[in-house]
């Protein structure tokens, strides 16, 4: 643990990055889920996804894994009862930047040439398809 414990000012305590990656075993395992620090070592026998995927991000980022597999209301709820301190704002450059929880669609417009030209050249090449399958295939009385 730190020498001197720094809190912010809603008294929440910061850990320091060094402090978190000491935390990868069996009897302390920490990560980080958007700069905030969970202890998971009680949850390990009990998470849904197997101990290994909670080992694996121990002592580190865990944002990306975490917002990956689109966990429950329920599971974040219950993640918010984990949680033990932040990681100190002058760590947080060191570690990826938290990945984005909201969801956006592309704007990319499509040209003229692919509502028109596309279909115009599919309704083309079907029939030649169609002949040449026939040709290949004649079909025989049974």
């Amino acid at each position: 643990m730190a020498e001197t414990e720094e809190r912010s000012p809603e008294g929440v305590k910061y850990y320091r990055l060094s402090e978190i990656e000491a935390q990868n075993s069996f009897k302390s395992t920490w990560i980080i889920i958007h700069h905030k620090v969970y202890d998971v070592t009680k949850f390990l026998d009990e998470h849904p996804g197997g101990e290994e995927v909670l080992r694996e991000q121990a002592g580190g980022d865990a944002t990306e894994s975490f917002e990956d597999v689109g966990h429950s209301t329920d599971a974040r709820e219950m993640a918010s009862g984990m949680v033990i301190g932040e990681l100190h704002p002058d760590d947080r450059h060191k570690i990826a930047k938290p990945v984005e929880t909201l969801v956006t669609t592309s704007k990319e417009e499509s040209s003229w040439w692919s509502n028109l030209v596309i279909p115009t050249l599919m309704a083309s090449i079907r029939p030649t398809l169609s002949l040449s399958v026939s040709e290949l295939f004649p079909a025989t009385p049974l």
